[in-house]
């Protein structure tokens, strides 16, 4: 049966956050029916249990558990609280497109489009919390900051819904990811902090003490390319931001990007965007 338990978002854009209640529910009462809300509905219960759907699909979400209702969803209550339940609620808005996927192998970004700077944030629908303590301060802040006049409440709000979203994305990766994962990100970390220095596979695989047939395996599997073409990529990304951003000459930065020949470096980058590096940067300054 395919559970679709992980919502993936892909930033930017941020997810948006819109306000938040706490609800107190006694035995025999229930949460409310709605249907096509317009705004994700994030349940964090602290007590008790929450008998609840969406859809076709349904859960009972207890104590330290959350619940992430999509929008464009029927929600409903399965039966009311057999005890006293107390809840609370975030309603955030997301203007991208979140997608559900059965486990953690959602594509992950390649090096192009550097300045985009992409990422994609991975929750389970329904999970158990990593710090109940922690998240209930925080909800609890939040909470508060709801009295606060608009202008001065803002930047405390978003920046404490991102500290709550962060810990449900800990809780779903974190030190649980699998070691494949773990060398791939580890693999892209070193190529974009050493991507101008010259590099082999077997000097990347040196520096991460791995066989490099391993490294270039784990690579293929979750940024579907190896890591010299992530690599060439990524340096061709890094010119076309200093194409913007300077009026170096190509020589300096071919060199910069990590290739010794000012020539080579032309007919690369022509070959990945299809545009020669002059041509490029006169499509952004004339």
């Amino acid at each position: 049966m395919n559970e679709r338990n992980l919502v993936v978002m892909e930033v930017p854009p941020i997810p948006h956050y819109v306000a938040i209640g706490r609800a107190t529910l006694q035995p025999g009462e229930q949460h409310p029916s709605r249907r096509h809300l317009g705004l994700f509905d994030l349940l964090w219960v602290v007590k008790g249990t929450l008998y609840i759907g969406e859809d076709d699909r349904e859960w009972e979400v207890s104590s330290g558990q959350t619940l992430l209702l999509l929008p464009d969803r029927f929600h409903y209550a399965v039966k009311p609280c057999a005890e006293e339940t107390v809840f609370y609620w975030i309603h955030f808005d997301y203007a991208g497109a979140a997608v559900q996927a059965e486990t953690a192998s959602s594509p992950y970004h390649s090096a192009r489009n550097a300045w985009e700077n992409r990422y994609s944030i991975r929750m389970r629908q329904y999970s158990t919390s990593v710090d109940l303590s922690m998240a209930e301060r925080h909800l609890n802040q939040l909470l508060a900051y709801s009295g606060e006049l608009r202008h001065e409440a803002f930047w405390n709000e978003q920046q404490l819904f991102m500290e709550l979203l962060k810990l449900l994305e800990e809780r779903f990766s974190g030190k649980k990811s699998s070691p494949i994962v773990r060398l791939a990100e580890q693999t892209e970390a070193y190529l974009r902090q050493h991507y101008q220095s010259p590099l082999t596979n077997e000097s990347l695989a040196e520096a991460l003490h791995y066989h490099p047939n391993y490294v270039i395996r784990c690579m293929k599997e979750i940024y579907h390319c190896t890591p010299m073409e992530y690599l060439h990529d990524y340096r061709m990304e890094q010119a076309k931001l200093l194409l913007l951003k300077t009026d170096w000459p190509i020589a300096k930065i071919a060199e910069q990007v990590g290739f010794q020949f000012a020539p080579y470096f032309s007919s690369c980058f022509k070959q990945f965007a299809n545009v020669s590096p002059l041509k490029f940067r006169k499509q952004f300054t004339s």
